[in-house]
């Protein structure tokens, strides 16, 4: 009709919508094809709704494996060379390449048999009162060579054994019940067990029985050379490095 100002927006002479025209009820996304939404991006599910399986990494070798266990068994306590070796045989690895980890951790100063040892026989002498014979089979049963170990136990003289053993005795004393032959035996054993020799044992008890008292200072006066031989005899056979 003449003169009629032309219709615009919704009508039936609308122009059509534009793509993702906001006022448009049906409009469609950005890349949309008319075939459906199309999938999120993002990690693919298997068919069947599964985590899909993840790549495994590449296989580690074996010394970084024996480095790893080193490791741990150092985390707990200081070790010798022998009882890592034991520990890497227990799980499998080589020779050749335990061999060639230790090597290294001894150049780098990580194990020290030496230092192990000369630590091993101040603490268990100052915290259980073990004199050399007992302490030189702990450190043997830990795979310290011979030589290293008899330098470490050569820092442990005499005297301070001497010294030890007294106090030892001296605090068992204080509980001791019994006959005073049977507290002598149970005395002089228990130094036995703890690597004391026999002559070193017996002089303890009996310098630690003469300072208590009188009585007992008598009783150790009394003790002949044959009672003496006899308690020698039985520890020998019977004494124990360890508790």
């Amino acid at each position: 009709m003449a003169g009629r100002r032309a219709r615009t927006g919704r009508g039936w002479d609308a122009s059509p919508p534009r793509t993702g025209d906001a006022t448009t009820p049906h409009s469609r996304r950005a890349g949309d094809d008319g075939e459906g939404p199309r999938p999120r991006r993002g990690r693919r599910s298997s068919v069947d709704g599964a985590e899909p399986e993840v790549p495994a990494g590449p296989p580690r070798d074996d010394a970084e494996v024996a480095r790893e266990i080193c490791l741990r068994q150092l985390a707990v306590r200081p070790r010798t060379r022998a009882e890592l070796a034991g520990a890497l045989a227990k799980r499998g690895i080589s020779d050749e390449v335990s061999a060639q980890v230790l090597d290294r951790y001894d150049e780098v100063g990580i194990i020290d048999d030496a230092a192990f040892a000369r630590a091993w026989v101040s603490s268990r002498h100052a915290g259980r009162g073990l004199a050399r014979r007992a302490l030189a089979n702990e450190l043997r049963q830990r795979g310290v060579d011979g030589d290293v170990a008899q330098e470490a136990l050569g820092e442990l003289d005499e005297q301070t054994e001497a010294e030890t053993a007294r106090a030892l005795v001296e605090r068992k004393l204080r509980t001791a019940r019994g006959e005073p032959d049977a507290v002598f035996r149970r005395l002089v054993g228990m130094l036995a067990r703890k690597g004391y020799p026999p002559g070193l044992a017996i002089r303890a008890v009996k310098d630690v029985l003469a300072a208590q008292s009188a009585e007992a200072a008598e009783f150790a006066e009394q003790i002949d050379a044959d009672a003496l031989t006899e308690v020698e005899g039985d520890l020998d056979r019977e004494a124990r490095p360890l508790d």
